[in-house]
């Protein structure tokens, strides 16, 4: 047997004992059938002992470094402070699992506010399950990612109904009961609130463990990912797994981030074979320039044939990237390309103000049931009167009556970036001096002031449509001399007939007149 083959038996043995496991990921088998049928080929090796904490001493070392880290340097928390305080185990679990939707593609400084005022308006599973959608997403508008609110609030109501109040206590029960908790959520509410000793991988730990053990495959492949989670429960210390688990993700957020990571101030860094690596080649530098070269350094990746977790032979270590050469990633999927138009209807309200027609989008889908001004799809490259004509067409569907396309004034053109979709709202105003009586079998709408539709359900994306709006009409009221509104600008331009001049009802109701 090579030495390399010797080493990764004994740590699979290893970490058998200690609780991990150096098997090949759930799902492979380890035998496969010879593609003529003959006899089966040999499973692949297992990873090398490089990969994994096979020695329990350094795991034990590991886990006092980072502990006392934690609690020398750990920020302070809302949502910590009420795990650390709370008596009430249901509140206590209900306290971290708000906390962990909200942080889900979020940074935490954004989270605060909304975790404060959430609590405070809600501060138990019986407040949160007797609430209305509408006032959920109202709290949640500007947080992202909309339809996290709406599933914590069915598994809340779930929790209240069907299991008494009570919190499932385990990470196997949080995941099996409660609709929208997943695996992570699932053992981060399980070790934080319960004290079960259970890992957790987000992407922060993803980062973390990657450099730890110079894990160089795809980090969002199921195998990769598999192995992550075993190497979590092995290092997840018995006696603080709430406090070992936040303090790894903690460690990644602060100190081992994606980018210019301070690699000197970590409290693992003697664990860390990325380190390691990047200390080896620069005493190797550093001796050549003093013109006592020493033997090719021992910084190779693991010397076993197609490891998995080695990076692949055609991303060979960058030396200028040091241990940001780990995690990899697959290249991400371009977003999809969307353009919608959107009409800012404008009234006077009673007190004089300007009101704007919102409307209610479907309750399933992008945005659901939020509440945005009256927009439409629009194909990719439609010339600015087509563009025109089918959003009067669309208002058109609404109102019941003829609406003139050259009375949509043009604003500009707004983007938004969602997770998997850019896109880009053409931006039109309509001023209208009475009310409009919408069909009410197509959606909910209301007419709100300015204050009202910024606490109402809307998303940034509209937001930043009314933001443009509103420098128009500040633009038009003291106009600039020699200025020009070119169409695509972002937030400026006009595209009515009579810049500045605004249609009456009659008017803008009227049919066109044929040529």
């Amino acid at each position: 047997m090579s030495p390399a083959r010797a080493r990764a038996a004994a740590a699979a043995g290893a970490l058998r004992r200690s609780g991990g496991s150096a098997a090949p990921p759930q799902g492979r088998s380890r035998k496969r059938a010879s593609p003529r049928g003959g006899a089966p080929a040999a499973a692949p090796a297992p990873p090398p002992a490089r990969h994994f904490f096979s020695d329990p001493a350094e795991v034990e070392a590991l886990r006092g470094n980072l502990l006392a880290w934690y609690d020398r340097c750990k920020r302070d928390l809302p949502w910590r402070a009420l795990a650390a305080m709370e008596p009430d185990a249901d509140r206590r679990g209900y306290a971290v699992w708000v906390s962990e939707i909200m942080l889900q593609q979020t940074q935490v400084a954004t989270v605060i506010d909304y975790y404060n005022r959430w609590m405070q308006k809600w501060p138990t599973l019986q407040a949160l399950a007797q609430a209305s959608l509408e006032e959920v997403n109202e709290l949640w508008a500007g947080l992202g990612y909309y339809s996290r609110g709406k599933r914590l609030q069915e598994a809340a109501r779930k929790v209240v109904s069907e299991l008494a109040g009570r919190m499932p206590r385990t990470a196997e029960d949080l995941q099996k009961l409660l609709p929208g908790v997943g695996r992570y959520t699932a053992g981060a509410i399980a070790s934080i609130s319960y004290g079960q000793a259970t890992g957790v991988v987000d992407g922060n730990v993803i980062r973390v463990l990657c450099r730890l053990r110079c894990i160089g495959a795809d980090s969002s492949s199921p195998a990769v990912i598999d192995q992550l989670w075993d190497m979590a429960n092995v290092l997840v210390d018995k006696s603080r797994p709430g406090d070992f688990n936040q303090a790894l993700m903690e460690l990644g957020a602060t100190v081992c981030v994606p980018k210019a990571p301070l690699c000197r101030e970590c409290p693992v860094k003697q664990h860390c074979q990325a380190w390691r690596r990047v200390e080896k080649e620069l005493a190797f530098t550093s001796q050549k320039l003093f013109g006592n070269p020493p033997k090719v350094p021992d910084v190779e990746d693991c010397g076993v044939g197609d490891c998995p977790l080695c990076p692949p032979a055609t991303e060979p270590w960058d030396s200028s990237l040091g241990v940001t050469n780990f995690p990899r990633k697959a290249a991400k999927k371009p977003p999809r390309v969307m353009r919608t138009a959107t009409c800012v209807l404008e009234r006077r309200g009673c007190h004089g103000a300007p009101e704007y027609l919102i409307v209610q989008r479907p309750s399933s889908g992008l945005l659901a049931g939020l509440w945005e001004f009256p927009s439409l799809p629009l194909a990719q490259d439609l010339q600015e009167e087509r563009e025109r004509e089918e959003l009067a067409d669309h208002l058109q569907a609404w109102m019941g009556q003829p609406v003139a396309a050259k009375g949509l004034r043009f604003i500009g053109e707004v983007t938004h970036i969602f997770s998997h979709i850019h896109q880009t709202y053409v931006v039109y105003s309509l001023p209208l001096d009475g009310d409009v009586t919408l069909d009410p079998a197509l959606s909910p709408s209301r007419w709100v002031t300015e204050n009202e539709f910024h606490a109402s359900a809307v998303s940034t994306a509209m937001k930043k449509v009314l933001k443009a709006h509103e420098k128009q009409r500040r633009q038009e009221s003291s106009p600039v001399k020699g200025s020009k509104r070119k169409r695509g600008a972002k937030a400026q331009g006009a595209g009515s007939t009579c810049p500045g001049t605004q249609l009456s009802l009659h008017a803008f109701l009227r049919a066109p007149t044929a040529p």
